[in-house]
């Protein structure tokens, strides 16, 4: 799908918020530099209540936050450097516990991180669009999208509202590996 603007990725983090399955869940933000992952976080870290500054964690690598109920990580990836930091910084025992995960730049830790629920790729179409690729890998990921492909079937415009230039960009694929 495209996101035209910030006001989407928006829509898309407060209805992320609203699932009940998002409290365990594992997502990875895949992109460029400036395609979007951080905004994305701050947006759905404010739909699930967390107030004041969202800072990111690209030197801390990683930022927890509690909320009633749900305990929430956000890491950070990028300046990443020594595998030993994994076992050192106890992040196994984070991603153990219960929880919500968020992980930018996760290919920076690869063999390391468990499966993602959900893997969110944010590419830059303009200055303000974003095609973006959601990606199921458990079957919680597939009900974390289910959602938002039944908002794309109950939409009065239908999948029209995603084209860019004539071309349908929804893309969204399942465990399985089919297109929904």
């Amino acid at each position: 799908m495209v996101w035209p603007d910030e006001a989407a990725t928006l829509g898309f983090a407060a209805g992320l918020a609203v699932q009940p399955s998002i409290s365990n869940a594992f997502i990875e933000l895949r992109g460029d530099l400036g395609a979007g992952k951080t905004t994305l976080v701050r947006h759905l870290l404010r739909a699930l209540g967390v107030s004041g500054r969202i800072k990111s964690p690209t030197y801390a690598v990683v930022e927890p936050y509690e909320l009633p109920g749900l305990n929430v990580w956000h890491f950070d990836f990028y300046r990443f450097s020594d595998p030993r930091e994994w076992e050192e910084a106890g992040f196994r025992d984070i991603f153990a516990s219960s929880g919500l995960k968020l992980a930018e730049w996760p290919e920076k830790v690869a063999g390391h991180l468990p499966l993602a629920d959900l893997v969110v790729q944010l590419t830059v179409v303009d200055d303000t669009a974003r095609q973006v690729t959601l990606t199921a890998q458990t079957p919680l990921g597939v009900t974390l999208i289910d959602f938002f492909d039944s908002m794309l079937a109950l939409s009065d415009k239908g999948p029209k509202a995603n084209e860019l230039d004539g071309t349908l960009m929804t893309q969204v694929t399942t465990l399985n590996g089919t297109r929904a």
